[in-house]
């Protein structure tokens, strides 16, 4: 018997018990699917995770003065200032892109007939590029700008909207920040927050920060803002913004400066756990599926008692009766499997019909091992049955009633 003789041998008997075979190859279709889908899942989980972190920089470094031993006085000295940002720039050079400087403060505006608290933060021309902000109409502040001390601001899209309709009606419209007009030039709005140190609210406006520093009684940048050329010079780079700080104003003084790397690892390590947890979930479905398999397979053995008796009574080897059981159970195992593996793309692919906004990847390392496994559970438990099958007495089977 070759082994096209014995595979077509095995989709005879497994038709003849369609429902059977199918709710056996069903623990394989589900367990193949769930492989496929979890690691699909995990992988655009973790995709996601990481572009958000690296949309908003993964080599983005903040800081901001933390404490002191000094008195109320001296711990106004102490606050970060412009210069202090622009010695980080001169002294770090090509090491970094750019570096700015936030400076925050409150105000009253009339909305809608209400008066109510916006942000004003004042920046440089640098803001846009280091934190990564989208602009959605007019353009970002420019160097001129902020030289020149200009009274021109931007604003986010849900203030624009709620002040003149939309983001291209308010460019050219004069609102008072602070008891002077300002002139609207730019709606912005982040890509990303900034997983807490996100100065940015729904209603903000952001005014260059050489005027910003006028409306406030003690100049103080909270948060800086520096972004390293390179992802590997990240953390000496963060070392050394926390020593030109502390050189540059009094002892006792104590600045808080990191990054976004420790959170960048930390997403990985997290995402690699959780499809490990996963996976092993979906091998423990696998494993059941197989143990059904064997389950299945042994009862076939007995019910074709007479038939393997029969079968070795006319010359089949005990190796071609084994040969003919295992290829029944391969062919449940793969059969089941594949349609699994087509589920398992299929649901991923269809997603991407309903929306482009998402895009799910699906991991071919996760097709071929879900392949694989099914190819081992068939010969793993279809081992036991089909050697039972062998091993049986031609004389005692064809006597079996």
């Amino acid at each position: 018997m070759f082994f096209s003789q014995a595979f077509r041998f095995s989709l005879q008997s497994l038709g003849a018990n369609k429902v059977r075979t199918f709710l056996t190859a069903l623990g394989l279709v589900i367990g193949n699917a769930s492989v496929i889908l979890v690691v699909t899942i995990s992988i655009s989980s973790r995709d996601y995770i990481l572009d958000q972190i690296r949309g908003v920089g993964s080599n983005l470094i903040y800081g901001h003065y933390e404490a002191g031993t000094n008195s109320a006085i001296k711990v106004d000295a102490d606050f970060i200032k412009i210069a202090d940002v622009d010695a980080i720039r001169q002294q770090l050079g090509t090491r970094i892109i750019a570096a700015t400087a936030v400076m925050e403060n409150y105000d009253r505006m009339m909305i809608n007939g209400k008066e109510q608290d916006i942000a004003v933060i004042g920046s440089d021309e640098w803001y846009s590029e280091v934190r990564n902000s989208a602009l959605l109409a007019g353009r970002f502040l420019d160097a001129s700008d902020v030289s020149l001390r200009q009274k021109v601001a931007l604003m986010t899209p849900k203030l624009a909207k709620r002040l003149f309709g939309s983001n291209a009606a308010a460019i050219g419209q004069v609102i008072k920040i602070h008891g002077l007009q300002f002139v609207v030039i730019g709606v912005f709005t982040e890509k990303t927050s900034t997983f807490g140190q996100s100065e940015v609210s729904d209603e903000t406006v952001l005014i260059p920060i050489t005027v910003q520093k006028y409306f406030i009684t003690v100049e103080r940048i909270d948060p800086m803002y520096v972004q390293a050329a390179r992802a590997d010079d990240v953390e000496a780079v963060t070392g050394l913004i926390r020593q030109i700080l502390e050189s540059r104003h009094r002892p006792g003084a104590r600045y808080e400066v990191d990054n976004l790397s420790a959170i960048l690892a930390a997403a990985k390590k997290i995402s690699t756990v959780l499809t490990i947890v996963l996976i092993l979930v979906s091998a423990i479905a696998l494993i059941i599926s197989g143990i059904g398999i064997m389950n299945i397979m042994l009862v076939t053995v007995t019910e074709r008692t007479r038939e393997i008796g029969l079968r070795m009574a006319v010359g089949a080897s005990r190796r071609k009766v084994l040969q003919q059981f295992l290829t029944e159970a391969i062919v449940i195992s793969i059969g089941g499997g594949f349609v699994g593996i087509l589920i398992g793309i299929a649901v991923p692919i269809s997603v991407e019909f309903f929306t482009d906004a998402v895009h799910v990847p699906v991991s071919v390392t996760s097709v071929l091992i879900a392949f694989f496994v099914s190819l081992v559970v068939g010969v793993v438990f279809g081992i036991l049955p089909a050697n039972r099958a062998a091993r049986l007495n031609p004389t005692e089977a064809l006597r079996y009633e």
